[in-house]
């Protein structure tokens, strides 16, 4: 039987986008082996519960909302977009249930931040209000779906994600210190571009290595993780500027990943956005069997 993925929809109140955006990661569960689920938000939470209760995995798809910035203690940016409590209420319902039972988790975009927000993590509100002067401008990550590749991401060989993008199970060294730690101005990850970055430190973060995991991406967000959320750790960068590109649960026992580009535009023709999927779907299966 294939695994019951959970889907929410989208947004709670711009019915059009959410029917226009779900279909897409509806087919690419249905590619990888799935049966999508989804759940809606116009429910009382016993009614999210039941329907959560017979999925194996949960998917966090994107959305045109911003997670309202006091969720991690901050002021709205004049940038942020209007929060969507609901959808952040049945996100939350959703990564309860699954930490809690080891169910195994994929965000995409939106996803990527109610996840890291859900983890007690904290977002950068508009991109470029955190970025130097001088790396402001190299990247749009704001391209959208007419740009089948906008940028770079720097994926950490010694990761999950790069196992996966790269369709290798075995465990790799890596040649550097983790993408992590290469932009880090305290004890918890993030960008920390609201404090003043001396230009050696952005230089050795954005330095040229060899033994790089480069993949070409989408891009169609203008935040992005800053501190990251407990059980969670930095994967992937965009190489120009240093932002967060993915993020994936530090636990052995549970898969969690989240990715901040949207994989599921491509995976018809793209096998690293298949494999993504493809990963969410077998580690479901695992948990049935």
């Amino acid at each position: 039987m294939p695994p019951r993925i959970a889907i929410p929809m989208p947004h709670s109140t711009d019915r059009e986008y959410g029917e226009r955006a779900i279909p897409q990661y509806e087919r690419a569960v249905v590619l990888a082996g799935g049966e999508p689920v989804r759940i809606p938000l116009d429910q009382g939470s016993a009614v999210v519960r039941k329907l959560i209760a017979g999925c194996a995995g949960v998917l966090l798809p994107g959305s045109n909302a911003d997670v309202h910035p006091a969720r991690f203690k901050q002021a709205p940016s004049a940038h942020t977009a209007q929060a969507d409590p609901r959808r952040d209420e049945v996100d939350d319902l959703l990564l309860d249930d699954a930490y809690a039972n080891r169910k195994p988790v994929l965000g995409i975009c939106y996803g990527l931040q109610s996840l890291n927000v859900h983890r007690s993590g904290s977002l950068a509100q508009h991109i470029p209000d955190f970025l130097p002067e001088a790396t402001r401008a190299k990247v749009n990550h704001e391209a959208g779906r007419k740009v089948a590749v906008a940028h770079k991401v720097e994926i950490d060989r010694n990761s999950q994600l790069a196992r996966i993008v790269c369709g290798d199970s075995r465990p790799r060294q890596s040649s550097r210190a983790p993408l992590g730690e290469a932009l880090q101005t305290n004890d918890r990850e993030g960008h920390g571009f609201s404090r003043a970055d001396t230009p050696s430190r952005v230089s050795r973060a954005l330095a040229p290595e060899a033994s790089s995991l480069i993949l070409p991406v989408n891009s169609s967000h203008h935040q992005s993780a800053d501190a990251i959320g407990e059980g969670l750790r930095v994967v992937a960068r965009c190489p120009d500027d240093g932002i967060i590109e993915a993020l994936e649960g530090t636990a052995p026992d549970h898969f969690v990943l989240a990715v901040q580009w949207h994989p599921e535009r491509s995976v018809e023709e793209d096998a690293a956005s298949r494999a993504i999927f493809e990963a969410l779907i077998e580690a479901a299966h695992k948990r049935q069997t």
